[in-house]
């Protein structure tokens, strides 16, 4: 183990997406460990507000905390409000837009990083990640040195928007050994969203020449130098390790599967059981509201439902809508069935019911702030990535005994096929039709299955999901510090 470990990304006290999921879930393993040697660096978003991901606490390094703020930078520090609660550094990095200019010069004269077409919110990204490395060489220089174990110190970036730090930090402090880990690469992104097929074609796509077409050339040219500079670069399943070979030309180091901390799920079968009760009488409420559905034959509905960000093709929501009609459409399955869709997007008028209110699509366009008390109460979830470099959705609906459908096209589904409790479909730039009639199937069969059987698969999801957890990956990320640490002494010994 390294003796001091830091992480930077955008989503530190920041929850937009999956990786927050990454580094919240895995934070209390790591202070387990290291305690307070681990240490987490965010954007500070709320300036002159209170962050309630974030607990303020002047006493943590008080005395580097006022140098800092001597020699200019602007930061807070406390802690992150999660499972572990690690030590986080918040970093105002606005006035770093005053020398942005001379900062992309010098990035492009060390590692020949093209920032001449950037745009949107590259400039903000990057502006962070200057700031943020800023902090970790100050940390460096005025913490860790003065206790005498700064040979083994890591330094681990997540995502092209914290590639200039790592760079930065492997250029002003090279003792450091930097992990650069892609969640998900720019260029496989852009293809997948553009409608164009990802996977057949894999092995002819040039990077830089789709990256000038789909116009990301500034967040792969980032994106790539800092895979290259790394002293160890990282994904996060074999699928995307294939695309990042292909696309950055770079093979990663190692994988790095994500795994989850179930510290949330109920404890107690009571306690199990009374918010899984309570959460299916608040979505068949929600029924009632937002699509007028009444309970069909006085049985049980069936609740299923799929959930993540608006990307309608990469995130299955074009085949879960078309697999839900053919269900409303085709011979009925004996029971009333609620598909909702937790999904942010701006229209929440498209309520869809077939077959005399037995199967209704039911849109909710937003996240709800319970969504672990409310994903509780679903019977099977859906979700048909057709671009997922991991799949958080599914794990968090096996943690919580919920059966589910996913792809083979997700690093989730590839690691969990073959097994119980996941029914993972064969998916491929072209077969959508196949692949929806599959899920429909899989929807009719659960809803044909007796209690036994509908009891043996929640079984089985908990115990995959149990498979997953972080105390069971760690050791990934135990083998990509030895790559980093190591690449890291040998430049120090040059």
């Amino acid at each position: 183990m390294p003796d001091w470990i830091i992480e930077s990304s955008w989503e530190v006290c920041n929850k937009v997406g999956g990786i927050y999921t990454v580094l919240a879930s895995r934070a209390k393993t790591l202070v387990d460990r290291i305690g307070d040697r681990l240490l987490f660096i965010g954007p500070d978003f709320w300036l002159g507000k209170e962050n309630p991901l974030f607990l303020e606490d002047a006493t943590i390094y008080p005395e580097w905390h006022q140098r800092a703020v001597e020699d200019g930078l602007k930061i807070r520090t406390g802690r992150w409000n999660i499972p572990g609660t690690p030590i986080a550094i918040l970093v105002d990095f606005h006035d770093e837009f005053h020398n942005r200019n001379e900062i992309y010069a010098q990035m492009w004269e060390d590692y020949g990083v093209d920032s001449l077409h950037a745009y949107g919110d590259y400039d903000e990204a990057c502006m962070f990640a200057i700031a943020a490395a800023k902090v970790v060489e100050h940390l460096y220089r005025h913490i860790i040195l003065g206790c005498g174990e700064h040979g083994r110190v890591i330094y681990q970036c997540h995502e092209w928007m914290l590639g200039m730090s790592l760079l930065y930090v492997k250029k002003h402090v090279p003792q450091i050994a930097t992990i650069f880990t892609t969640h998900a690469t720019t260029i496989g992104r852009c293809i997948a969203g553009n409608g164009k097929p990802l996977y057949e074609y894999l092995w002819a796509y040039n990077g830089d020449q789709m990256a000038r077409e789909l116009n990301v050339e500034s967040k792969h040219s980032l994106e790539k130098q800092a895979a290259w500079h790394a002293d160890c670069f990282t994904t996060v399943s074999g699928i995307t390790s294939r695309e990042c070979t292909e696309l950055l030309d770079k093979s990663p180091d190692v994988v790095l599967p994500n795994g989850f901390d179930d510290s949330f799920v109920p404890a107690t079968r009571e306690a199990f059981d009374a918010q899984r009760n309570a959460a299916r009488a608040k979505l068949t409420q929600m029924a009632q509201q937002m699509a007028g559905i009444t309970p069909y034959g006085g049985g049980e509905p069936l609740i299923v439902s799929i959930s993540g960000r608006y990307e309608y093709r990469n995130k299955g929501l074009d085949m879960y809508l078309e697999a839900m009609r053919r269900l409303g459409r085709g011979e009925g399955i004996g029971r009333q069935v609620l598909a909702f869709i937790f999904v942010p997007y701006y229209d929440a008028s498209a309520v869809e019911v077939y077959t005399d209110s037995r199967v209704a699509i039911i849109p909710v366009p937003h996240y709800l702030e319970d969504y672990y008390e409310t994903i509780i109460g679903c019977d099977l979830c859906v979700y048909p990535s057709y671009y997922e470099p991991w799949g958080y959705t599914p794990l968090e609906a096996t943690a919580f005994s919920v059966p589910c459908v996913t792809t083979d096209l997700a690093g989730f589904g590839l690691w969990a096929k073959g097994r119980e409790g996941v029914h993972v479909i064969h998916r491929t730039d072209y077969n959508f039709d196949e692949a929806t009639g599959e899920i429909t199937s899989a929807i009719r069969r659960f809803a044909g299955r007796t209690g036994e059987e509908v009891r043996g698969l929640r079984q089985a999801a908990s115990a995959l999901a149990k498979s997953a957890l972080w105390k069971e990956f760690i050791s990934y990320y135990d083998e990509a510090y030895g790559v980093a640490l190591h690449k890291a002494s040998e430049r120090i010994m040059e």
